[in-house]
């Protein structure tokens, strides 16, 4: 009898958090034999196999352990786990979260009134402690987040599952919401479905690596120009801040040391103001260090040339314009 979940997990070298993750589903309010759990290493590492091994043998829940034969991103994890998964459900999390205890009965009559897709709540901690990602940043406010997403089998194959061009973790999951969309599917909500997202320290300067990331839009664009306009209203409102901070800079600089001083003055005034907006987004949002305060004028100076050369990357990458 085939089980009625298939939880899939992409992982990618972090057994410990992995271990975490199954061990808050070891607590799930369902039956053992009504899920499966399906990780899909992006490493094939042997440590991640064992702590598969070694649950499956403690908890007698059916696990199973995919492995990659190379690396090809949480996209590609995830259509390998659903593709493989025989439950009547698909519930897909990450491998350093925790679903709470009744994560999945949650979703259950939902499903039996013939839901087709549902997302559930993801819940940050330690956000305010933490550097936050982009990625972690957004994922409790996105309306679709992989972290926490359930869906028919029929409807993934329907749609193409996971768009694999998108090998990192950055708008895979905004795809395939879009691919939803366009499909006449409708995503229901169970914000009763928590799992919990720990945020956990990174560098400072964590936020400018990721900044790379943003060459992905111009891919998603390219694949749904209309429902890019209409549901990145935001932050196509933030890159136009960046624009007008780069423009103004530049302006302001060529202007001054070409004599023009009002326009010059004007550049770097309009810039100083922008530039002023990113600092108070950036402030140190705990205790004020000197060092937190360094941190926060080196980001709000650097991120809107960084952010704009990777969009300009991913637009000459993808041969596609936009904004």
């Amino acid at each position: 009898m085939n089980p009625e979940f298939s939880v899939v997990i992409p992982t990618y070298l972090r057994p410990t958090l992995l271990m975490k993750c199954l061990d808050a589903l070891s607590r799930q309010q369902l039956p053992h034999n009504q899920f499966e759990i399906i990780v899909v290493d992006d490493g094939d590492d042997r440590a991640t196999a064992e702590i598969v091994q070694s649950f499956r043998e403690v908890f007698g829940i059916e696990a199973r352990y995919l492995a990659q034969a190379k690396r090809r991103g949480p996209a590609a994890a995830r259509n390998r786990g659903w593709r493989a998964a025989r439950g009547r459900i698909i519930a897909f999390t990450e491998d350093d979260c925790m679903p709470q205890a009744d994560w999945l009965p949650a979703v259950l009559p939902s499903f039996k009134r013939g839901a087709q897709a549902i997302s559930g709540q993801v819940r940050l901690t330690n956000a305010r402690q933490a550097s936050v990602s982009r990625s972690n940043g957004f994922m409790d406010k996105a309306e679709l987040s992989s972290a926490n997403f359930f869906c028919l089998p029929a409807v993934l194959q329907r749609v193409g599952g996971f768009t694999e061009d998108f090998d990192i973790a950055w708008r895979e999951d905004s795809d395939l919401q879009f691919k939803l969309i366009r499909a006449g599917i409708r995503m229901g909500k169970c914000p009763e479905a928590v799992v919990t997202h720990p945020i956990r320290k990174s560098h400072w300067n964590n936020r400018l690596r990721e900044e790379r990331k943003y060459s992905y839009d111009a891919l998603l664009y390219k694949r749904h120009p209309e429902l890019y306009r209409q549901r990145m209203g935001h932050e196509r409102n933030q890159v136009l801040e960046y624009y007008g901070a780069v423009f103004s800079f530049i302006t302001g600089l060529f202007a001054l040391l070409s004599g023009h001083s009002f326009v010059g003055a004007s550049g770097l005034a309009i810039w100083l103001l922008l530039t002023a907006d990113l600092l108070a987004r950036f402030w140190p949002k705990e205790q004020l260090t000197w060092e937190g305060v360094q941190q926060a004028f080196t980001t709000a100076i650097i991120t809107p040339y960084l952010s704009i050369f990777w969009r300009l990357h991913g637009a000459v990458k993808y041969r596609v314009l936009y904004w």
